[in-house]
């Protein structure tokens, strides 16, 4: 995953106006928000707290303070943790709690997050934070953000959540460096936090109560996760279509299929706006075939665009939905509410740690990832088999079969990551284990889920990338039947010359690879899309 911006979030899709300013107040952060910081370079865009989220923080502190001065007892805060929390903490001893749960929760293991991931989680978390409902002190909100500014990033492995409570393990290998403890990335380099933190002149904090169940106890990692891999699965379906409609071209198929008429009579929106969106990118193609009563139809793969990609359309959308309702909500336990009257606390326990929602949406996003992932394959087949296409296309692109293979490994790459996309497809949030002596008896697994998205979304990339390519060359072997100078689609037009800029028509076989990479950092970067996209309406959002 590249650490630079991606081109369609350089400027605010809404706004159409760069982002030098993230305000944090905990109720208005936004994915393109997330994006911005996510792959920016530190303080940029800056990242700050509302002058109202500064006064809830404290608010907040200060009802902790008078809890512990008051004797109450709440969870947490004078209590232990998990199948701890029947075990009384002293006042003197309840800092001491707070910075052990930090030590004894960062078990995680494996592969560190990437830096884009990272600075999601930080920014997440510390937007949480902002709500005012956490107890935390504004001292430790304000470091994690001058973390984030200043890029410093804490090294955070991959695996060890459960999605309740919460992320505990990753969050708090987080918040080591908080504390001066664990290691970060700091210009370039991965230094101990203690030392990172004197470079950047910067200081440790020391936990007060309930800090340390605010910092690990919610759902800002698979959040993150979910924020990075629900922006690239939207780019991913924008481009399936283009990459579907340029293999019409190539295989002499029909549009007649897109019609609205018959989308009419079956309204799913996103299915209506994709169809509309195809005809859209096929407008003036002079590949495609009209009426044709000797064949009046094409295969399903390609006559059942709208109705495959338009239901992956529909996926898609729910889990951005659940997104960015979570980007905005308080995940820790317990939490704390203010009557406004009278100023009195309340501390509440409760379950916003569960990650529920995102393991459901995450595992819908990569079932529905897996299925473009398929139809992308079964295009790029017909693309290369002779016998399926009509003699339309010579056997595997090449001219010279036998000699050359051409592109007949091509299919057999996107068949072997269709079947791990399958195996990935699985529901994690099926699926749970009882931990903390059978008191958390139910967890999400959304970290999981979350993760295997992503490998899907890193899967179908490459799919994408082959069908474009072998699309493109499809399309040179049509034009020396037509005629050189004959115009493809409106859309699909600025596609084809996207690719022929940086990759040449294959005329024997060479090493392939290259331009594989070069086909999928078109598409992951978003160039493939907004080179589209200049010509055609985007047409994401349904009408109704």
């Amino acid at each position: 995953m590249t650490n630079q911006i991606p081109v369609l979030h350089r400027l605010s899709s809404r706004t159409g106006k760069h982002l030098p300013l993230v305000t944090l107040d905990g109720q208005s952060l936004t994915l393109d928000q997330v994006i911005a910081v996510a792959y920016g370079q530190p303080g940029s865009p800056r990242v700050d707290l509302s002058q109202e989220a500064v006064h809830k923080v404290e608010r907040a502190a200060k009802a902790v303070e008078r809890m512990l001065a008051e004797g109450q007892v709440a969870y947490g805060i004078t209590t232990g943790f998990g199948a701890f929390k029947d075990r009384i903490i002293s006042r003197e001893q309840v800092g001491e709690l707070q910075h052990n749960i930090i030590l004894s929760h960062a078990v995680g293991v494996g592969t560190p997050f990437d830096i884009p991931t990272v600075r999601a989680i930080m920014l997440i978390r510390a937007n949480t934070l902002t709500r005012g409902h956490s107890g935390i002190k504004l001292e430790t909100v304000e470091l994690l953000v001058d973390l984030l500014n200043k890029g410093i990033h804490p090294l955070i492995p991959q695996k060890g959540s459960l999605g309740a409570s919460g992320d505990l393990a990753p969050l708090s290998h987080m918040s080591l460096v908080l504390l001066g403890l664990g290691d970060a990335e700091y210009q370039g380099q991965v230094r101990p936090g203690a030392e990172t933190l004197e470079q950047a002149n910067l200081k440790p904090v020391t936990l007060a109560a309930k800090e340390g169940l605010a910092l690990v106890n919610g759902t800002a990692v698979m959040c993150a996760l979910g924020a990075l891999e629900a922006y690239h699965a939207q780019l991913l379906s924008r481009t399936a279509d283009i990459t579907g409609c340029l293999s019409l071209e190539a295989l002499h198929g029909t549009p007649l299929a897109f019609d609205d008429r018959i989308h009419r009579l079956r309204p799913f929106p996103r299915q209506l706006n994709c169809a509309a969106y195809l005809r859209e990118l096929l407008t003036g193609s002079e590949f495609t075939r009209h009426h044709d009563p000797a064949n009046v139809q094409d295969a399903y793969s390609l006559r059942c665009i709208p109705q495959v990609h338009g239901a992956i359309r529909d996926a898609l959308a729910y889990a951005r939905w659940v997104i960015e309702i979570e980007l905005n909500a308080v995940t820790d336990n317990p939490l704390i509410f203010f009557d406004e009257e009278n100023g009195e606390a309340t501390v509440l326990s409760g379950g916003n740690f569960h990650g529920e929602p995102l393991a459901i949406a995450m595992d819908y996003m990569g079932l529905a990832l897996t299925e473009l992932g398929n139809i992308s394959e079964r295009r790029l087949m017909r693309l290369t088999d002779e016998a399926s296409n009509a003699h339309v296309l010579p056997a595997f692109l090449t001219r010279h079969g036998g000699l050359n293979s051409g592109f007949m490994i091509t299919q057999y790459t996107a068949a072997a990551l269709a079947a791990e996309n399958k195996v990935l497809s699985h529901p994690a949030s099926a699926d749970t284990i009882p931990t903390s002596a059978n008191v958390e008896d139910h967890v999400s697994m959304g970290c999981t889920a979350a993760l295997k998205a992503r490998q899907i979304v890193n899967n179908v990339e490459y799919m994408l990338a082959l069908e474009f390519l072998a699309a493109a060359q499809g399309i040179d072997f049509r034009k020396q039947k037509l005629d050189q100078n004959a115009r493809l689609g409106k859309g699909t037009q600025p596609a084809y010359d996207l690719i022929r800029e940086q990759v040449p028509f294959v005329e024997q076989d060479t090493l392939l690879q290259p331009y594989i990479e070069a086909a999928r950092k078109l598409i992951a970067s978003g160039k493939l899309v907004k080179a589209v996209n200049k010509e055609v309406e985007d047409m994401w959002e349904p009408d109704s």
